[in-house]
């Protein structure tokens, strides 16, 4: 498995010179995409050397402990030190997502339950919001329908990274495990028997497509303007500013109001569009795989209920991945870094274990 580091230190090179020419940065877009492979590279290069640096450390070690009995000792020590760099690199190798390193969409419906889906769809985003601020991204509301109470029947968001991530670090690498149903027990606003409700809201993660990653043609565009609306249907602009584009050969609609201005309005719209229709080219490009390549990229369904929220426990419970722990309220906080590391370690494995046959 480690023989293909040796390509990767030749690529790790070749990066580096690049990187290093002014006339790389005159493209911005460009330097970005060679900056996050050369941070994917270097941690397996890194990575790679200090494995090679322990297994002679280990040897020399062994050499001196016929001399002295501590040596002995030292050379377990380093042997355990380079097992555990050897997993590291394991890791390191396995195929990545090749949106890993990519911004993120999310969005967030209400489902079953009417208002009470709406709120929970509203505490949904609240909590990638503030998780998002522990890890220093930035979150952008691109477009929202709001409820009579204050939830969302469905809110559209970027989530974005500042500077260049480790690998598997980005938003899209974490946050894609969120992807599915997501179900709430607690009591809700309106009920006044104090009984507990269930429901749902849906989410849908996507990367953030660059212009280069799809191309979309005007001709193929239908592009429509309307009045913004607020909760209840009333109408929150006397102009029509709101845009609706639909891509006519397959059929895929984005929809945006927030902004004052038309212009804007279809500027946003045009990057919901974009994603939609780069995770469209992916789900085709998976279908087409095999079934091992499908594992690798993609081992959580998309379309099951995959997590519970019960108030009354202060419970949450990952069902694909068996995490379990009753400190819903910080999680609701932001406090989602342990059960999103069950979901990478759970498709991690399923990666390795696919990889090694």
């Amino acid at each position: 498995m480690f023989e293909a580091v040796e390509g990767m230190r030749e690529e790790h090179a070749d990066l580096e010179r690049r990187l290093s020419l002014p006339e790389t940065h005159a493209d911005q877009r460009l330097a970005k995409q060679l900056n996050q492979r050369y941070a994917e590279l270097t941690a397996v290069v890194t990575t790679w050397q200090e494995w090679l640096r322990l297994g002679d450390d280990i040897e020399a070690a062994r050499e001196l402990a016929s001399d002295d009995p501590a040596f002995a000792q030292e050379a377990d020590d380093l042997a355990k030190r380079r097992d555990a760099a050897g997993e590291r690199l394991r890791r390191l190798l396995v195929p990545r997502d090749p949106s890993d390193g990519k911004d993120a969409l999310l969005e967030i419906k209400s489902g079953e339950g009417g208002e009470e889906s709406a709120l929970f769809a509203g505490d949904l985003l609240r909590m990638y919001s503030r998780y998002a601020e522990t890890r220093g991204w930035s979150v952008e509301v691109l477009d929202a329908t709001e409820s009579d109470l204050g939830g969302y029947k469905s809110v559209t968001a970027a989530v974005k990274a500042r500077g260049t991530v480790e690998p598997g670090q980005a938003p899209y690498a974490l946050l894609k495990f969120e992807g599915g149903v997501h179900r709430v027990q607690r009591v809700p606003v309106t009920e006044s028997q104090g009984r507990v409700h269930t429901s749902a809201a849906g989410v849908l993660v996507m990367p953030e497509a660059e212009q280069v990653d799809v191309e979309i043609n005007d001709n193929d565009l239908r592009i429509d303007v309307f009045r913004s609306s607020g909760p209840g249907g009333q109408s929150v602009n006397t102009t029509d500013s709101a845009v609706r584009i639909t891509h006519v050969p397959t059929g895929i609609v984005a929809s945006c109001q927030n902004e004052k201005s038309q212009l804007q309005n279809k500027e946003q719209a045009m990057r919901i569009l974009r994603a939609r229709l780069l995770q469209v080219a992916q789900d085709a490009a998976d279908a087409e795989a095999s079934e091992a390549r499908k594992s690798q990229v993609r081992t959580v369904d998309r379309s099951e209920r995959i997590r519970t929220y019960n108030f009354p426990e202060n419970r949450i419970s990952d069902h694909r991945t068996g995490y379990k722990s009753y400190n819903l309220d910080q999680v609701l906080d932001g406090d989602l870094k342990p059960v999103l590391d069950s979901c990478v370690e759970t498709d991690m494995a399923a990666r390795l274990a696919a990889l090694e046959g």
